[in-house]
């Protein structure tokens, strides 16, 4: 029962996840979405909207960056179990995200604007490749691995905890996240 339990729990955290990626997108490209960067509730100041908005952008950031630590996993892993700990993680990481798009100011004045049709046509291919980018650097490591599905799906199966491999496929070759080792 516990082990299906991961499991459910793995996959309820990893569809929040994939919904929060996908209204990201929206939400940074200001379409589809109900409510987008340049949409809401607008900030009384431009200085009061940067304060809120980089606060939302901190608590991401920070939750991103403390729970990703060694020792904080060392310290986390005494009270959530191993095969949901990358899945809680995970969850953690989209409630912020959920939290930052929900409470986003948008700023009263134009920030800046690209009128010109080739910067245009040349900033939303960045925009696309960018994200592309991003969903394709998960699958040359392990996507499954990174967002807790393999984790929690792998006691379900009988399998074993394996230590996952340090490796620099594509792109890794020439750039590393912060806290790799090699």
């Amino acid at each position: 029962m516990a082990r299906t339990l991961a499991f459910l729990y793995g996959a309820v955290s990893y569809l929040i996840f994939f919904i929060t990626f996908l209204y990201a997108i929206g939400f940074v490209g200001n379409m589809i979405v109900p409510k987008s960067i340049d949409t809401g509730p607008s900030a009384a100041t431009f200085a009061r909207g940067l304060i809120a908005n980089v606060i939302l952008m901190s608590i991401f950031a920070l939750q991103h960056s403390i729970m990703a630590r060694p020792a904080f996993k060392r310290v986390w892993t005494r009270y959530v179990p191993k095969p949901v700990e990358r899945s809680t993680y995970v969850l953690a990481a989209s409630l912020a995200l959920i939290l930052l798009f929900w409470q986003w100011r948008a700023m009263p004045e134009l920030v800046w604007n690209v009128e010109n049709a080739v910067g245009q046509y040349f900033l939303w291919t960045l925009f696309f490749l960018g994200w592309g980018t991003v969903l394709l650097s998960t699958f040359l490591i392990n996507h499954f691995e990174l967002f807790g599905l393999r984790q929690s799906f792998a006691p379900l199966l009988g399998l074993r905890e394996s230590t996952p491999e340090f490796r620099t496929p594509g792109f890794y070759r020439y750039v590393r996240h912060p806290i790799s080792r090699a």
